[in-house]
């Protein structure tokens, strides 16, 4: 979950046609049956299964040019992360979390090129052109046009935090469920690092049972066996009351799981969600479905469900469905998004 990486993206091409003058000042004749009208096609598009990462084996149909361009998933991640929050943050009697703001500040004569400000270069053009020339319009750039902005960090400090990530990791959690759970906890991850300096992450995982484990194991580690929900909750109230107290710490306990849960558990496990919530900010927990299936088609006995019928508090509860990896991203944005930001 460190993100050191680099993501190759394909971008298509695109050829814009235009008239040319023929300068050898020759007669040409074009050929066709006489009978085009407005609106008739000219050209055909080119044959599926040419573009990039759809080839279907070898053939004698052009491919379609794209160009590959490297980004940064850091780069990646501060366009995703920048409507995101920590909701409902309160300031705390401890230590204050520092988080990182971008702010351009001053245009400056020399910069890269990326920092470029184009319309105040426009305008410097069009100004030096008029000096020189008498004619106030856009000409060729010297160097002395362009102006470039200038940002620097700022840093806001907001109260402390510690979120608690809970996994389920039993024998019904398949390699979908896991790939769906482990995604959102990479995401989740790197917006609280990308965002906040010290925020702490606590990862527990459980079945029967929960455990304390490093964010290495959280995110390779598989197990099996049965589900017991309240097992998860149990430490993660232990972990709150012995090392975060809710008078010095804003708690985010997040938890995903199948919502497949031992029967005979569920009262212990609503009974402990509700004192979990009683004392943290915000308590998140993901359902995760098989995939490609229905939301319609989660069963009454799920998690979820019970959850949202009999958990006393609801406010400061948010429950999401996945069922397919494109659900991750909006789940995302139900956690941290515009709910209770702070001013």
């Amino acid at each position: 979950s460190d993100g050191k990486r680099v993501v190759k993206v394909p971008i298509r091409s695109l050829d814009e046609y235009k008239f040319r003058f023929d300068y050898r000042k020759k007669k040409h004749v074009g050929t066709g049956d006489g009978d085009s009208k407005v609106g008739d096609v000219i050209a055909h598009e080119g044959q599926p299964g040419q573009g990039p990462g759809q080839g279907q084996g070898a053939g004698d149909q052009p491919g379609q040019e794209y160009y590959e361009a490297e980004v940064d998933i850091d780069e990646i991640a501060k366009l995703i992360f920048e409507d995101l929050h920590l909701p409902y943050l309160e300031e705390k009697a401890k230590h204050a979390v520092p988080s990182k703001t971008t702010k351009f500040t001053e245009i400056r004569r020399s910069g890269i090129l990326s920092n470029l400000d184009k319309r105040r270069s426009i305008m410097e053009n069009i100004k030096r052109r008029a000096r020189e020339t008498g004619e106030a319009h856009v000409g060729p750039f010297k160097k002395e046009d362009l102006r470039y902005k200038t940002w620097e960090e700022q840093m806001t400090f907001e109260s402390n935090a510690v979120v608690i990530a809970m996994m389920d990791v039993s024998g019904s959690m398949g390699e979908f469920k896991k790939y769906i759970a482990r995604s959102f906890y990479f995401w989740m991850v790197r917006f609280l690092k990308t965002k906040y300096d010290n925020v702490k992450i606590v990862f527990i995982s459980h079945h029967t049972e929960a455990k304390e484990v490093s964010e290495e194991q959280f995110f390779t580690q598989g197990e099996s066996g049965g589900t017991v929900v309240s097992s998860a909750y149990r430490l993660a109230l232990e972990i709150v009351g012995e090392r975060f107290p809710a008078h010095d710490w804003n708690i985010y306990p997040f938890h995903f799981s199948d919502g497949d849960n031992y029967y005979s558990d569920n009262d212990e496990a609503v009974k402990l969600a509700d004192e979990l919530i009683s004392t943290c900010n915000l308590f998140g927990y993901g359902e995760i479905g098989e995939e490609g299936a229905s939301s319609y088609r989660r069963s009454s006995g799920a998690l979820l469900s019970i959850f949202k019928d009999r958990l006393k508090s609801q406010d400061r509860f948010v429950g999401v469905r996945i069922d397919d990896k494109e659900e991750v991203y909006p789940a995302l944005k139900e956690f941290f998004g515009k709910r209770g930001q702070e001013p």
